[in-house]
């Protein structure tokens, strides 16, 4: 590791009180949950649909059965737990260096870490709703209901609180997200190849002096930031104060 660059970034963290953490699947890794877009992710794997297409709205629509097959597969992880990461960023909120967390992550880990302030934009297994009469389920409840599940009170389908492809993101969260970008002083994009839009155009929206991204491998946005690490994440925020 550069220890330039690791030193460099310790100066911006101890001088920074809103520092505004952006991350992607990269932070879930090390806790077990595989991303998408790596040699080794979802998308590269072989199934009898491409995986963009199942987590699509209108297959979710069409095809429950394989939708939700896929879903609590692929997409479910209840046994994971916060890594080094997650820990990190709960830390530094309790010391009220931390403004806030958006993530495009759905797997509620931020929030086992202990942060409060996170805004999920892809939204969270975690949280699943009845599309008839709105009776929510957690994620242990919604695991016990049948496999296309449905609600036992009124038999309407049980949908993951998650935004699919074809779904819009939920316009509060953008908001508070964007607001928070605007605020931050010290702006750390994490964990993402910055290739979903519309989450990776809130860079645009910060304001501050310090952008800092870090990702094992470069970004489309790697030009514009005033430090960049290849580093795998947990490497680098183990050694964080």
């Amino acid at each position: 590791m550069d220890e330039k660059k690791l030193e460099l970034l310790k100066t911006y963290v101890k001088e920074s009180s809103r520092i505004v953490f952006f991350g992607g699947a990269g932070v879930s890794t090390e806790s077990g949950i595989p991303d998408f877009r790596s040699p080794d992710g979802l998308y590269k794997q072989k199934y009898r649909f491409p995986p963009e297409t199942i987590i699509s709205h209108t297959f979710y629509q069409r095809n429950p059965e394989v939708f939700f097959q896929f879903y609590r597969e692929k997409m479910l992880f209840p046994d994971a737990r916060p890594n080094v990461v997650h820990l990190k960023l709960a830390q530094w909120e309790r010391e009220g260096r931390l403004f806030a967390v958006v993530t495009q992550n759905i797997d509620g880990l931020h929030q086992a870490a202990g942060s409060r302030r996170v805004y999920e934009l892809h939204g969270s297994v975690h949280r699943n709703f009845c599309q008839k009469c709105g009776r929510m389920f957690d994620l242990k409840a919604f695991m016990e209901l049948p496999e296309v599940p449905v609600c036992p009170a009124c038999g309407g389908r049980v949908k993951p609180d998650v935004v699919l492809y074809e779904e819009g993101l939920d316009p509060d969260v953008t908001f508070g997200a964007v607001q928070a970008i605007r605020q931050a002083d010290l702006l750390i994009v994490a964990g993402t190849s910055l290739s979903v839009y519309p989450a990776a155009a809130y860079l645009d929206e910060y304001k501050g002096g310090r952008l800092v991204l870090i990702n094992k491998t470069p970004t489309a946005r790697d030009e514009i930031a005033d430090l960049v690490i290849h580093e795998k994440l947990g490497e680098v925020f183990s050694q964080l104060p």
